[in-house]
């Protein structure tokens, strides 16, 4: 009996309304369920994949049958921390990298700290498994504490990777050029710094750096018109758009 609940298609699920409180009105279904889920990135193929911050990545068809992604490792769990965003590089048709954020705990500390990676994933593999791991970003420097890493990753008009970096609740280093907290990066798709990012002057760390003076960046998309959105939770502790 088990097993033919296991191999059984999904039933089919029912529409539901969702409405809003300025009386936006959605059709909404429920294709399946997570536990503290994060991030989504949808597939070519109508599929998509869905982090949960505990460490697991799920690969979901548009059915709602979940598979367990295979190939991930520990990432430090806890209060705003885990396993994160999930952003298909622009070409990822023709060369299958994924990227990921989590947060990472120091081998001799209590400090943690952000971490971006990118992998291969091959959608017709059994199991699906990430494969060709590449560390491209580490927060520095990691910090006690456990909120506003931030790390959400978006790809730009021209291909470059941009990665948000919080301030971790420290406040001031923000504006500081030493280190990567509250500053939204700017990067070449394997890691690599640009050379014609604004602060090339400033230190090695710096050059990354496309803005700096943020809090809790937990949104980024490009327009239309190329120009960098970013939403965070800002000094007074609201929410604001920038």
């Amino acid at each position: 009996f088990l097993t033919i609940m296991l191999i059984a298609p999904p039933v089919a699920a029912k529409e539901f309304l969702i409405e809003g409180t300025k009386g936006t009105k959605l059709k909404a279904k429920r294709i399946a369920t997570f536990d503290k889920p994060w991030a989504m990135a949808s597939l070519p193929n109508g599929a998509f994949m869905v982090t949960e911050k505990k460490g697991v990545l799920w690969h979901v068809t548009k059915r709602g049958v979940k598979t367990e992604v295979q190939g991930l490792w520990r990432v430090a769990y806890g209060g705003q921390g885990g396993l994160c965003d999930i952003v298909l590089h622009p070409e990822f048709e023709n060369n299958s990298w994924v990227y990921l954020s989590y947060a990472e705990k120091d081998r001799f500390s209590a400090a943690i700290g952000a971490v971006v990676v990118r992998a291969k994933i091959d959608l017709q593999s059994r199991p699906i498994k990430l494969t060709s791991i590449e560390k491209l970003w580490v927060q520095q420097p990691k910090v006690t504490g456990r909120g506003h890493y931030s790390h959400r990753i978006a790809f730009g008009p021209a291909g470059k990777m941009f990665i948000t970096s919080g301030d971790r609740q420290k406040q001031k280093p923000a504006q500081r050029f030493d280190g990567h907290l509250g500053k939204v990066l700017r990067l070449n798709d394997d890691g690599t710094v640009p050379n014609d990012n604004p602060w090339q002057n400033h230190g090695k760390i710096a050059k990354q750096f496309w803005t700096v003076g943020h809090r809790n960046m937990l949104g980024i998309d490009f327009d239309a018109d190329g120009r960098l959105w970013v939403h965070e939770m800002g000094p007074r502790h609201g929410d604001e758009l920038n």
